[in-house]
C-alpha cells in the first residue's frame, strides 16, 4: 500500500472542479489525514482544462509528486494531461455517456471504471450532482469511510437547506454502491483515518488571517488573480474587529486609499499581483518618502503583461527590490510555506510601523491557491505581538518639537526613525508631502537637508539589520558538500526532495530564505560547499543573481518557468542532473 494517495479530478472550467476537489480535501482533513492540494486552471470562466489534485497521507505532505493513483476524468483531455503520472495501479473514474472506454486504455494495465455519473445524479435529485457521485465512487475505490464525505457536504451545502444536503449525500452513496456492485475491485488503496484535528487553509487565507491577527483594520484592493482571496477572506471577518474592506475601482485607487488609512493611524494593507504592482509604483515612492507604514501584498503569477494569470511564477523579485522612481528604502518578505504566510504577515505590519516604511509581502500562485493541513497550534493568535513603533502622544510629544513648539514628524535621528503622531494627538499637527521636505514636513530643495533626509530614510534599513533577525531556515545535512538555496514556495518540494536524494545516498544542505531584503549573508555557507544550486520559478534566475552578487561567486541554477510549480521528485531529478548523477527517482 502506498504511504500516500494521489487523487485528482479534471474537466473543463465551469464543471465545478474546484468545489469538488475542496469537498474531498475537507473530508480527508476531517478524517485526520494530512492534505496538500494543487490546482491547474485556465484563465477563463467556461472551457479550458482545469484540475484539482489532492495528495494525502497520515504523515505531513508538503508537495505534489508525479504520480496519480485515482483520477476522476470528466473529459478525455483530463487523461491526456495526466498520462505521464498514471501507472499500472491507477484507477480512472469516468462517465461512459461522455467518453468511450477505448479513450482510457493508453497507459499499461490501469483500470477504467465506467460510472453513469449523470444518470445516478439525476436519480439523487439533479444532474448537477454528478461530481458528488464521482466522489462517492472514489471513496469506494480508496476504501475511505463515506461518512467523512457527509461532514464535508454538510459544511458545503448546509446553508442551502437540509434537502440539498440529503440529495448530495444520496448522490455520493449511489456512486459508491455502483462501484461496489458492478466492479470486483482489488486495489492497494486503503485510506487510514486518525483522531487528529487539522486546520485546512490556503496561503491567501493565511495572509488574511495574519492580517487580522496583526491588527490590520483597513484593506483596499482590486480583484486580480491570484490575490483576490485575500480580500475575500477579510471581507465579513475584519469587520468583526472594527475593520473595513473596500473594493477599489483600480489598483491606483487601492494603494492610495490604503495610504490614506495608514496616515490616519490604522494598520493598513492592499494586495495585488504583478500588473497591480506596476500601477502602484508611484504611490509606493510616496509611502516611503512620507514615512508611512504600509503593507503591500504581491501574489505573483506568470508575466510579463497579462502573461498567464492563473499559472505559477516568481518573476517579480527584481521589480519589488528596485521598482519605483528614485531610490526607495523598503522591506521585502517572502513566506516559504502557508503557515509562514500567517506569521510573516504579522511581521510585515510590525516592520512597517517600527521603521515607517513600505513592506512588500510576496507570495505566489502556488502558495495562494494550495490548501494544506496544519495543527491549529501553528496559528496561535494569543502569541502574536504587535509593535507600533515610535508612536508619540501628549505625554512625550514635547521631546520632538522645535524651539517654536512645532512637531517634527521627519526629525533627523541616529537610527533614522522619526516620531509618529496619530491625527488628533495634542500638539501633533503636522504635514507630509511627496516632495523632499525638512523635519517639519515642509517642502524644500535645500541641498544639505536633501542629503540628510535621504540618509535618514536609508538608515532605517541599516537599523533594522542591526535589530531584527533576518535569518534563514536550514534542512538536510549541515555538513553536506552540496548546498541548495531557495526562496518562497519552493521550500516544501525541496524538503521532500531531500528525502528522495537521501535514499540514493546523496546528502544535501538546504537553506530556505524568507527575507529578500534585507537578506542574510550566505557567503560562509557558500564557501563551505563544493556545489551551490539556487532553485526558483523564473527564467533569468533573479534570486541567483542576488546570491552571486552577495557572495562574489558563480552558482548553478535550476529554473522553472512553464507555469507549473516544482514537484518533489522532479526537483530531486533536477538536482541530480546538476550534480552529474543519472539514477531515476521514483515517487
Amino acid at each position: 500500500m502506498p504511504e500516500d494517495l494521489n487523487w485528482a479530478v479534471g474537466g473543463e472550467a465551469g464543471d465545478g472542479i474546484d468545489s469538488t476537489g475542496k469537498i474531498f480535501a475537507q473530508a480527508l482533513s476531517r478524517a485526520g489525514r494530512h492534505v496538500f492540494t494543487s490546482k491547474d486552471f485556465a484563465s477563463r470562466i467556461r472551457g479550458g482544462y482545469t484540475a484539482y489534485k489532492v495528495r494525502t497521507s497520515v504523515d505531513r505532505v508538503e508537495s505534489v509528486v508525479d504520480r496519480l493513483d485515482i483520477l476522476i476524468a470528466l473529459t478525455q483531455r483530463t487523461v491526456d494531461e495526466n498520462l505521464d503520472e498514471l501507472h499500472e495501479d491507477s484507477i480512472i473514474i469516468y462517465d461512459g455517456e461522455r467518453s468511450m472506454m477505448s479513450d482510457f486504455e493508453a497507459p499499461g494495465e490501469m483500470t477504467g471504471l465506467d460510472v453513469p455519473l449523470k444518470a445516478l445524479a439525476e436519480d439523487a435529485g439533479g444532474a448537477i450532482m454528478r461530481n458528488i457521485v464521482a466522489l462517492g465512487a472514489a471513496c469506494e475505490v480508496a476504501d475511505f469511510n463515506i461518512e467523512y464525505l457527509d461532514e464535508s457536504l454538510e459544511k458545503r451545502f448546509g446553508g442551502k437547506g437540509e434537502a440539498i444536503v440529503d440529495n448530495n449525500k444520496e448522490a455520493a452513496r449511489l456512486g459508491a454502491e455502483y462501484v461496489r456492485e458492478e466492479y470486483d475491485l482489488s486495489t492497494p488503496y486503503d485510506l487510514e483515518t486518525t483522531d487528529n484535528d487539522y486546520v485546512l487553509l490556503n496561503g491567501d487565507e493565511a495572509i488574511g488571517m495574519g492580517a487580522i491577527a496583526g491588527g490590520c483594520r483597513f484593506y483596499a484592493g482590486y480583484p486580480i488573480t491570484p490575490a483576490t482571496d485575500v480580500m475575500e477572506y477579510l471581507k465579513g471577518r475584519v469587520e468583526n474587529y472594527g475593520g473595513v474592506v473596500v473594493q477599489a475601482e483600480d489598483e491606483l485607487s487601492a494603494i492610495n486609499m490604503a495610504l490614506g488609512a495608514a496616515r490616519a493611524g490604522a494598520r493598513s494593507m492592499t494586495a495585488t499581483s504583478g500588473p497591480g504592482i506596476d500601477l502602484m509604483a508611484e504611490t509606493f515612492g510616496l509611502v516611503a518618502t512620507s514615512e508611512t507604514p504600509l503593507v503591500i501584498c504581491n501574489v505573483m503569477r506568470s508575466g510579463p503583461s497579462t502573461g498567464m494569470p492563473t499559472k505559477q511564477e516568481q518573476g517579480d523579485l527584481t521589480a519589488m527590490l528596485h521598482g519605483g522612481h528614485g531610490e526607495v528604502p523598503r522591506f521585502v518578505l517572502a513566506p516559504t510555506n502557508i503557515s509562514e504566510c500567517f506569521h510573516k504577515t504579522v511581521e510585515a505590519f510590525n516592520l512597517a510601523e517600527k521603521y515607517q516604511l513600505p513592506v512588500y509581502l510576496t507570495a505566489d500562485l502556488s502558495l495562494a491557491v494550495t490548501e494544506q493541513t496544519f495543527e491549529p497550534e501553528e496559528f496561535d493568535m494569543d502569541a502574536v505581538e504587535i509593535d507600533r513603533g515610535k508612536v508619540v502622544d501628549e505625554d512625550n510629544i514635547d521631546e520632538w518639537t522645535n524651539q517654536k513648539g512645532q512637531f517634527q514628524p521627519h526629525a533627523i535621528t541616529d537610527d533614522g526613525i522619526s516620531p509618529r503622531a496619530f491625527p488628533g494627538t495634542e500638539d501633533g499637527a503636522h504635514m507630509s508631502t511627496g516632495l523632499e521636505h525638512d523635519e517639519l514636513g515642509r517642502r524644500t530643495e535645500d541641498t544639505e537637508m536633501r542629503v540628510k533626509q535621504v540618509d535618514k530614510r536609508d538608515r532605517k534599513v541599516e537599523t533594522a539589520i542591526e535589530r531584527e533577525d533576518f535569518d534563514y531556515r536550514e534542512y538536510g545535512d549541515a555538513d553536506a558538500d552540496t548546498l541548495v538555496i531557495s526562496w518562497g514556495s519552493n521550500e516544501g518540494a525541496m524538503r521532500e526532495a531531500i528525502g528522495y536524494l537521501d535514499e540514493e545516498d546523496l546528502d544535501v544542505r538546504f537553506i530556505s530564505v524568507p527575507y529578500i531584503f534585507p537578506r542574510p549573508d550566505l557567503s560562509e555557507e557558500i564557501d563551505a560547499a563544493d556545489d551551490v544550486i539556487v532553485v526558483e520559478c523564473n527564467a533569468t534566475g533573479q534570486f541567483a543573481d542576488l546570491i552571486e552578487h552577495d557572495a562574489l561567486t558563480r552558482v548553478e541554477r535550476i529554473n522553472k518557468y512553464n507555469g507549473v510549480r516544482f514537484k518533489a521528485d522532479e526537483l530531486a531529478e533536477d538536482i541530480k542532473a546538476a550534480l552529474g548523477e543519472t539514477a531515476e527517482v521514483e515517487a
